[in-house]
């Protein structure tokens, strides 16, 4: 079974549809829904296929994807060439959780993509939250915003992050076996550093069962395509 965040493409030009859902699916722990083209279109797919995230153009045939967005109850970005300061104001204001411009690179989208996985793995703790997992939680979502943090900490922390070798990457269980310590505790405190961007979560898919996440230190941004439509 997958954990993938499902991911719907609403984009009338089809080409430029086609090579955001590849970028998607470039990204480990996302994959691409088939994209649609119209408002239409997306209402009934969001209805049968109930995805976790919607990347919404502006620029539909049937209607405005910001008036769109108002109908939605699902988390949603936008991707589009609309730059004007209204059509950024009325996104935010209806709910946008992120604005995207035309052109951007595959990079550039995969780090937006990466924050929400930060961002719902923050909300997805157990129990109530208080201020400071929602200050964590706004900050999650913008890229640029989340560094390997330089708060103090404990001894165990410390030694799970510096038994992660560049380039490589671990299971939970691999790392507790490095340190010394329970499965169960390495993946929490794992999770908290994948939490601050000090460590990047990937996913490996087996011949059976539930894709394995693989913990690693993250790596340097490099350059890729744009998309100009």
């Amino acid at each position: 079974m997958s954990e993938d965040f499902r991911v719907l493409i609403v984009d009338d030009d089809f080409h430029v549809a086609k090579l955001h859902a590849a970028y998607v699916d470039s990204v480990p722990g996302f994959l691409a829904l088939a994209p649609v083209g119209s408002a239409s279109q997306a209402l009934k797919a969001i209805h049968s296929l109930r995805p976790d995230l919607v990347l919404l153009d502006v620029y539909l045939p049937d209607a405005s994807g910001l008036d769109l967005l108002r109908q939605l109850d699902v988390d949603t970005m936008m991707l589009s060439a609309a730059s004007d300061t209204g059509s950024l104001q009325l996104a935010f204001r209806r709910g946008a959780l992120a604005y995207l411009l035309k052109p951007f690179t595959s990079e550039s989208l995969s780090q937006q993509l990466r924050a929400y996985a930060r961002y719902r793995r923050i909300l997805a703790q157990p129990g109530n939250v208080d201020q400071e997992t929602v200050e964590r939680a706004k900050r999650a979502l913008i890229p640029g915003e989340v560094s390997p943090s330089v708060r103090p900490r404990s001894a165990t922390e410390a030694a799970v992050l510096e038994s992660l070798v560049p380039g490589e990457q671990y299971s939970a269980a691999e790392v507790a076996a490095r340190v010394g310590v329970s499965r169960a505790t390495a993946q929490r405190y794992l999770s908290s550093l994948a939490d601050d961007g000090s460590v990047d979560i990937q996913l490996r898919y087996g011949t059976t069962g539930r894709p394995e996440h693989r913990y690693g230190l993250p790596s340097a941004p490099s350059g890729a395509a744009r998309t100009d439509n």
